[in-house]
C-alpha cells in the first residue's frame, strides 16, 4: 500500500472532467429566460453569472479586510468622508486639527489603495455609516446642508 492510499484526501484534486451541480428550478427558469432574451446558450449565461458573482464576492471580502485594517480613528474619518463631511467638519467632529484629518486620510488612502476621497466614497458606496452620524451637542453644523459645498 502506498502512502497516497493511506493518506486522507487532503489537497488531492478529484479527477478532471465535467462537474454537475443541481440548480433550484426557479433559478433555472430565470437563467433560461435570460438566455432566451439575450439569445445566448444557457451554459454561457451560467458561466457569466458565476464569474460576476465570484468577482463581487471577492471584491466585498477585499474591501472588508481593508476596513478591518484601519484604526478606529481612520474608520471614523472614512465614515465621515463617506457621509459627505469636509475636512474641517471631520476635524471638529473628531476634535483634532485639519492636519490630523489629512494624516488619517493619507493612511486610509494607502491602506484602501485609493487616491482621493471620491475613490474612497466609491469603494464604500452602499455601506451604512449612520452610526457615525450621531451628533454630540453643538455639532449640528457637521451635517452637509443642501446646496452648500464643502
Amino acid at each position: 500500500m502506498s502512502i497516497l492510499q493511506t493518506t486522507p484526501r487532503i489537497d488531492r484534486r478529484s479527477p478532471p472532467g465535467p462537474r454537475h451541480f443541481e440548480i433550484p428550478e426557479s433559478l433555472l427558469v430565470s437563467v433560461i429566460t435570460l438566455a432566451q432574451y439575450e439569445r445566448r446558450p444557457v451554459a454561457e449565461i451560467l458561466l457569466d453569472l458565476l464569474a460576476a458573482g465570484l468577482t463581487q464576492y471577492s471584491t466585498k471580502e477585499r474591501v472588508w479586510k481593508q476596513w478591518e485594517s484601519l484604526t478606529e480613528r481612520e474608520k471614523e474619518a472614512t465614515a465621515l468622508v463617506c457621509l459627505g463631511c469636509s475636512n474641517g467638519q471631520i476635524a471638529t467632529r473628531m476634535t483634532i486639527t485639519p492636519a490630523g484629518v489629512k494624516f488619517h486620510l493619507r493612511n486610509v488612502y494607502a491602506k484602501c489603495r485609493v487616491k482621493n476621497r471620491a475613490m474612497l466614497r466609491k469603494k464604500f458606496r452602499g455601506w451604512d455609516f449612520k452610526s457615525y452620524a450621531k451628533f454630540a451637542p453643538g455639532m449640528a453644523h457637521v451635517v452637509r446642508r443642501p446646496g452648500k459645498s464643502n
